[in-house]
């Protein structure tokens, strides 16, 4: 089966709930294209962009010190590895800078991807309005051209608050 060039591009971050991976790793595999597992630091801004989707950035504040800041955080690399491993996906992590709808939405003008997966909030005790004023899905519905599938996680959060 010849693979499809477009990749199908997943928000990720440390503690995220497994199930946004999953879903996005089962809709690689089931379209036959790569995935791209796309992690935005929020303390740095984007200061160049690469034809691949990478970015070189620079922390907000010059004062502080975040040597890892430039790099994919290595556990939540190594957490990646151990699921989609496998899986036999094609996978790649890729580095992002900034707001992450808005890193996300850069990213996608980049490298084009058949969609976009991205986890709900697992916050269930803010009102609807917080929510979704800030909900990086929204955004991105708003703004892309290509799907943008929202994986509910929330109900994960609230069986683990249940045990």
């Amino acid at each position: 089966m010849v693979q499809s060039q477009q990749p199908l591009l997943v928000a990720v971050y440390p503690g995220q709930p497994p199930a946004v991976v999953a879903e996005a790793a089962h809709l690689a595999a089931a379209m036959n294209c790569p995935l791209v597992c796309a992690y935005a630091n929020p303390t740095r801004y984007p200061v160049t962009e690469s034809l691949d989707g990478s970015v070189d950035s620079a922390p907000l504040d010059p004062d502080f010190m975040d040597d890892d800041g430039d790099t994919f955080p290595v556990k939540l690399a190594a957490r990646l590895g151990k699921q989609l491993d496998p899986l036999h996906v094609q996978w790649r992590a890729l580095l992002l800078a900034g707001d992450a709808a808005a890193a996300l939405a850069r990213c996608a003008e980049i490298i084009h991807p058949s969609m976009i997966v991205i986890g709900t909030s697992t916050d269930n005790h803010s009102p609807l309005h917080k929510i979704l004023s800030r909900s990086v899905a929204v955004k991105l519905a708003r703004a892309q051209r290509c799907s943008v599938l929202v994986v509910p996680v929330h109900h994960a959060a609230q069986a683990q608050d249940g045990q």
